[in-house]
């Protein structure tokens, strides 16, 4: 099962006891995920349709709890390969019904789609979340933190969406709009921000796994920079330490090392012999040992030693 299924599956149980969240939910999912169809003078059925079981009984226990209205639940059986089944729950007349979720409006006798939200619907903040909570049960997914963080909600209208941004914006989500194929998509790209979005709906067993997700990635993330930045200094280390005992060879070769400044005799004789260890390491096998920095120096001034020898020959 996805990601986006078990957040679905978490959400679907949870009913608010009231009336006005209930309504506002409803509604949300009806206006993403419903169809409406027009059978005659002022009548109107309406048809949801969702693959996700859970939520489907949801939409049956709204309807009964809200509006006491009795629903049945079909099953379409997809012939697909691999298809799931979806399932369909109709409403005969539902104009009134469609009225009381501020979806129709009526304007001297003429019956017009609420493209935007339906605000009558908003008395409290609960009512707000619930209609996000719904909005997301009917269209929305959520990607599998493991592999990107991304929340969507499909609509089909593009001043939905605008109004959808809105009402997702007073919680300062940052979410954006594209057209996708016939359809129109609100998506939020970051991840504190769909944390606090399932964070506002209700979903926190999503939440708490997207977190723990997150955590893991991070951590390893951390720790794969740590061990790329060691293995780059190591490779730095043994680059420079094979620099440094070419040019004491070479001196070796053309003058030996016993016509080197005494000073810098003991370190040579070190790093020919030592070409594994760090600046560090050297000096603390000094006869007088010396910090990074002073090896270091001595190791600058046999370098310059072999340039000026190969530019006098």
């Amino acid at each position: 099962m996805s990601f986006s299924s078990k957040t679905k599956n978490d959400l679907a149980r949870k009913t608010s006891d009231n009336r006005c969240c209930q309504l506002a939910e409803l509604s949300a999912l009806i206006r993403v995920s419903g169809t409406i169809q027009l059978v005659g003078y002022r009548k109107t059925n309406v048809m949801i349709v969702t693959e996700n079981p859970a939520v489907a009984r949801l939409i049956f226990t709204l309807f009964k709890k809200s509006l006491n209205i009795h629903t049945e639940i079909n099953t379409i059986k997809n012939k697909i390969l691999r298809k799931n089944n979806s399932y369909c729950i109709k409403i005969v007349d539902g104009t009134t019904m469609l009225k009381t979720l501020g979806i129709l409006m009526t304007n001297q006798n003429q019956f017009s789609i609420n493209d935007g939200l339906p605000e009558m619907l908003f008395e409290n903040e609960c009512c707000k979340r619930a209609y996000l909570r719904g909005a997301f049960l009917g269209g929305g997914s959520v990607s599998d933190p493991e592999k990107s963080y991304h929340m969507e909600f499909i609509v089909h209208n593009e001043y939905y969406g605008t109004k959808l941004i809105e009402l997702l914006e007073e919680y300062d989500l940052n979410a954006k709009l594209i057209s996708r194929k016939n359809n129109f998509i609100v998506y939020i790209k970051e991840g504190d921000k769909i944390v606090d979005l399932l964070n506002i709906i209700g979903a926190h067993n999503a939440l708490l796994s997207f977190e723990n997700t997150r955590i893991v990635k991070q951590m390893r993330n951390d720790v794969n920079r740590l061990v790329n930045c060691e293995t780059a200094n190591l490779n730095k280390v043994v680059d420079t330490a094979l620099r440094q005992k070419i040019v004491i060879e070479y001196i070796d070769e053309i003058v030996g090392i016993s016509n080197l400044p005494e000073n810098l005799q003991e370190i040579a004789h070190l790093r020919v012999a030592n070409s594994e260890l760090s600046l560090k390491e050297l000096g603390e096998l000094l006869s007088k040992p010396l910090s990074k920095s002073g090896v270091n120096h001595k190791l600058k001034k046999i370098e310059k030693f072999a340039e000026e020898l190969k530019e006098s020959r």
